[in-house]
């Protein structure tokens, strides 16, 4: 009988102990969280995360404002921005390979200078249009003289690259300057046209670097 009213007793207790531990659930459950709910732009923010840097490339630029939904007045706005930037000589906007001060040098050496290299395409046009020729005397001809001049210019190339080498190093000192990379690029900007270098030149030919 005493093992019947023991039983009795617990499951009469039974409910208010549930009780009270369902008590501080829903005290829990009804707390706030201590804190405003962040406005839609604010949740928007951190969704998207830290801005992206800017394009290395024309190419990665062209797929970054694909993937936005734009128009396409608005994307021809941009493009005819960045190539207006980039002729002006903006380091945002050129390709990593002209970007900083040593290349800026660079290109203001070569540019104040008159070349006989920058006439390497209309001399490759002239060959073309002599190998059409049927006439084997003036294909030889123009074999001749387009070895002649190449072989000037070449010899043009490494005397400019060992000149601006030894102004660049010169000219900063805590740089790491390499010969090689720097005639190179010394070589590609004087044998292109004047009208087609990019960025554009800022000095004329003839005037003085410092």
């Amino acid at each position: 009988m005493r093992f019947l009213r023991r039983n009795s007793d617990t499951t009469a207790e039974a409910p208010e102990s549930g009780a009270e531990l369902a008590e501080p659930l829903e005290k829990a459950r009804s707390a706030g969280k201590g804190r405003p709910t962040p406005k839609r732009r604010e949740a928007q923010g951190r969704r998207s995360g830290p801005v992206p840097p800017p394009p290395r490339t024309q190419r990665e630029a062209f797929k970054r404002m694909r993937g936005n939904k734009v128009s396409k007045e608005e994307r021809r706005a941009a493009a005819v921005e960045r190539r207006q930037r980039m002729m002006a000589g903006d380091d945002k906007y050129l390709l990593p390979r002209d970007r900083g001060p040593v290349k800026a040098y660079i290109r203001d050496l070569v540019d104040s200078r008159r070349n006989l290299m920058g006439l390497f395409m209309p001399l490759a046009i002239l060959v073309f249009v002599a190998l059409l020729t049927p006439s084997l005397a003036v294909q030889q001809y123009a074999t001749m003289a387009t070895t002649f001049v190449l072989i000037v210019m070449v010899i043009e190339g490494l005397v400019l690259g060992r000149i601006i080498t030894k102004r660049v190093r010169a000219k900063f000192p805590n740089e790491p300057i390499k010969g090689i990379s720097i005639g190179w690029y010394s070589f590609i900007r004087a044998s292109q046209l004047r009208r087609l270098r990019v960025p554009k030149p800022r000095v004329k030919p003839g005037d003085t670097v410092k």
